[in-house]
């Protein structure tokens, strides 16, 4: 079977440093073009990958040497050129989220369902096995009944110019890094979730979201809290704890190609750490993306749950200003 001729709208960090190796590294992905609307940058990146520079995202979409798309845009641009790749009959894999928005979302992948496109949203984590392993030992009873789980995804303070500082191009922490503790908690707890409250802390100076927490909770009680945090030192971690037991997974979000996973289970005054095998979760979302492609695999429902916790959040967040 050919190779997936991809090509990538944007040259942004996260694309060049993450994506574009596991792309290259791929066979069954064909780097087919960059497109910027600095043609200049779109060129010394494909330049790096033996393949075409693009000026403009609309000149992918009109390509018929493109059969797929990879966006990573800033979060407030996500909607619409997912939609017009959708539109120009492109397979889709964009960053996280795909929209700000639950409606968009739903409408994005109805979209994508009624023209039997793959549409894939880049949350790399779950692609990594601990996080099954993890759940799988919760299940069998290894900590008690589930009471609560915890979940943070914090990092430090990126320069003034950050794009996540830029409100008009959906900056903020909820979408940037919330994503992720929600989608754990998701995961580990399942699709009723219900938001109990929340809290944002708000940047005066740039007028986005900075960090933020929430809590959530299953109709049986038990509950879920998280935090997250574009202005904090790195944490990547959460925690199941039971009626006997705590488990914890840390890194969990971002962990390195050649990390050895160790789970960390505690339980009567005793420690026992389970080891796992190493896994590459960027090479594995792509390799996944792939076979949604080729399978016809519907989008993953899990999306639109999140897009609609992640709204609750925001909309009932206290918000507190930070000068």
């Amino acid at each position: 079977m050919p190779p997936l001729r991809l090509a990538v709208l944007g040259c942004a960090d996260f694309a060049r440093r993450r994506m574009l190796p596991a792309f290259a590294a791929c066979d069954d992905i064909a780097l087919s073009a960059v497109a910027s609307r600095d043609h200049a940058r779109a060129r010394s990146l494909a330049d790096a990958y033996g393949c075409r520079a693009l000026h403009g995202y609309t000149a992918a979409l009109e390509d018929d040497d493109v059969d797929a798309v990879y966006i990573p845009l800033p979060a407030g641009l996500h909607a619409h050129w997912v939609r017009e790749a959708l539109l120009a009959g492109k397979h889709v894999l964009a960053e996280k989220p795909l929209a700000t928005t639950r409606a968009e979302t739903a409408d994005l992948l109805d979209l994508a369902r009624t023209r039997g496109l793959a549409l894939v949203e880049n949350v790399l984590f779950p692609h990594h096995s601990q996080h099954a392993r993890a759940r799988e030992l919760v299940e069998a009873g290894t900590i008690g009944e589930p009471r609560f789980f915890q979940a943070a995804f914090t990092v430090p303070r990126r320069p003034d110019t950050d794009i996540r500082y830029r409100a008009d191009l959906g900056g903020g922490a909820l979408w940037d890094v919330g994503v992720y503790p929600v989608r754990a908690a998701l995961f580990a707890l399942g699709e009723d979730l219900r938001v109990a409250g929340a809290v944002a802390v708000r940047d005066t100076e740039w007028d986005v979201d900075t960090g933020g927490a929430a809590l959530l909770h299953t109709p049986s009680g038990v509950s879920a809290q998280l935090a997250f945090g574009l202005d904090d030192a790195y944490r990547s971690v959460y925690t199941y704890a039971g009626s006997r037991g705590r488990l914890t997974v840390e890194p969990a979000f971002t962990p390195p190609a050649d990390h050895i996973p160790s789970l960390r289970l505690e339980r009567g005054g005793e420690i026992t750490e389970v080891r796992l095998a190493a896994e590459d979760q960027v090479a594995r979302a792509v390799a996944a993306f792939v076979a949604a492609v080729r399978g016809g695999v519907a989008p993953d429902v899990a999306v639109l749950r999140q897009a609609a916790l992640l709204e609750a959040i925001a909309t009932r967040a206290a918000v507190a200003a930070r000068p």
